[in-house]
């Protein structure tokens, strides 16, 4: 990896300006800012968002008085993109950069501390001597990628208020913090207040994928960080996700992902 293929920046000054003109941007606004203007057009008081900007997208953000630090500026260059660990991301076949909009991730409570936990870290590695540190670095881009294309509530765009698209966000935010206690669509229907047919129907339409699989990729996604890093047994990790069985979740677990959960741990 090339060293100015990854880049860092927090978001600290009062007029934050795209510095890479080559490079892709993933700008995480955590704190409310006054505003971002991309292609001329201002959003106001955005606030725990991500913005996923191409390199012929011109942009600046204005920081509130008094603010400190306001988040992040991930600047990627297309080698990185095309690395094979984040190539054959589900985020990268949508093109998400190349959508001919601007795409907008609004964050799920609880996603946020992640999001930063895993910023902080590339910024540690990019100043670091350590060896091996390009592989750690791509792996956590992939992480983020993953989080994005999982666990944020939805992409839209900023002007987006269309009532399917909130259906949906409603979906990902029950099933971010129920999913433990509901595998169902049936069950978030309910919640919902809303038929399945429906709740598919909305999905299908905004996301091109069917409700089922919003909650399949986010169980995969904790069994994942479950099995890689932490100490807890898989009998424990398939109870605390609310598997029946341990025997379920790695039927579960192997069906959707080809491998079994020892395979992975063990990897």
């Amino acid at each position: 990896m090339k060293p100015d293929s990854v880049h860092i920046t927090q978001i600290i000054h009062e007029n934050t300006l795209k510095e890479k003109q080559d490079h892709y941007a993933v700008c995480w606004i955590k704190n409310e800012v006054k505003w971002i203007e991309i292609n001329h057009v201002k959003y106001k008081n955005v606030s725990n968002s991500i913005f996923f900007l191409d390199p012929k997208t011109t942009w600046k953000i204005k920081k509130k008085d008094g603010s400190t630090s306001c988040g992040y500026i991930l600047y990627l260059d297309n080698e990185v993109l095309n690395h094979p660990l984040l190539s054959n991301l589900h985020i990268n076949q949508v093109r998400i950069f190349n959508a001919g909009e601007i795409p907008l991730f609004k964050l799920s409570p609880g996603i946020e501390k992640r999001t930063q936990a895993i910023l902080e870290m590339i910024d540690e590695l990019l100043g670091s001597p350590l060896n091996h540190k390009d592989d750690a670095i791509l792996s956590l881009l992939n992480t983020f990628f993953v989080y994005c294309d999982g666990q944020c509530n939805i992409k839209s765009v900023a002007s987006n208020s269309d009532s399917k698209t909130n259906v949906v966000y409603n979906f990902k935010t029950l099933v971010d913090k129920h999913v433990v206690e509901y595998h169902e669509v049936a069950e978030y229907a309910d919640l919902l207040n809303i038929s399945p047919k429906y709740l598919n129907e909305c999905v299908k339409d905004v996301l091109n994928v069917g409700s089922k699989s919003i909650i399949i990729e986010q169980l995969l996604m904790r069994s994942r960080h479950a099995l890689k890093f932490s100490s807890k047994t898989i009998k424990e990790i398939s109870f605390e996700l609310g598997f029946t069985s341990p025997d379920y979740f790695s039927y579960f677990f192997k069906t959707h992902t080809g491998i079994t959960p020892s395979t992975l741990r063990n990897g």
